[in-house]
C-alpha cells in the first residue's frame, strides 16, 4: 500500500487552518487520521504545584485544581446542557451531584454523548455556554 503524502500534508495544514485537533479522512477502503497532541485547554496557565498530593486518578475527565475539580469534555464536539431545547438543564450553580450523573451533552456527529461527573460535588462554575463547541479536555464545570 503506497501512502499518499499530499493527502497527509493537506489534512495537517486543515488542523492548522481550522484550529482542529484531529481529523479523520476516509476514501473506499482507505482511511487516514491526523492529530496533534499539543491542546491548549481554556488558554488558562496550567497551576504551579510542588505538591504531589494531587489525584494520582489517571483520567482526562478529572483535574484537581486549586479552583476545584474540574470536569472536562471526553470528545471534541457541541455542548448542551439540556437533553433537549426548553428541558430542565442537567446542572445548575449551587446544585449537589453525585458520582456519575450527566452534567452535560457533548454531540459529535450527530451523537449525543453523555458526561458523567467524575467526582461528588457542588457545582461550582459552569464553564461553557449551551451550544458553544468545546475540545477535547476542555474544562466544562467546576466543582467544589
Amino acid at each position: 500500500m503506497k501512502i499518499d503524502k499530499k493527502i497527509i500534508k493537506e489534512l495537517s495544514d486543515y488542523l492548522d487552518e481550522f484550529n482542529l485537533t484531529e481529523l479523520e479522512y476516509t476514501e473506499k477502503d482507505t482511511k487516514i487520521k491526523v492529530s496533534k497532541n499539543n491542546i491548549a485547554i481554556n488558554n488558562r496557565p496550567l497551576p504551579k504545584s510542588n505538591d504531589n498530593s494531587s489525584s494520582t486518578e489517571n483520567s482526562e475527565t478529572r483535574r484537581n485544581t486549586k479552583l476545584g475539580t474540574e470536569v472536562t469534555s471526553p470528545i471534541i464536539g457541541t455542548a448542551y446542557h439540556a437533553p433537549e431545547p426548553g428541558a430542565k438543564k442537567f446542572v445548575e450553580v449551587g446544585k449537589k451531584i453525585k458520582k456519575g450523573d450527566t452534567v452535560m451533552i457533548v454531540e459529535a456527529m450527530k451523537t449525543m454523548n453523555h458526561v458523567p461527573s467524575t467526582s461528588d460535588g457542588i457545582v461550582k462554575e459552569i464553564l461553557v455556554s449551551d451550544g458553544q463547541p468545546v475540545e477535547f479536555g476542555q474544562a466544562l464545570i467546576v466543582l467544589e
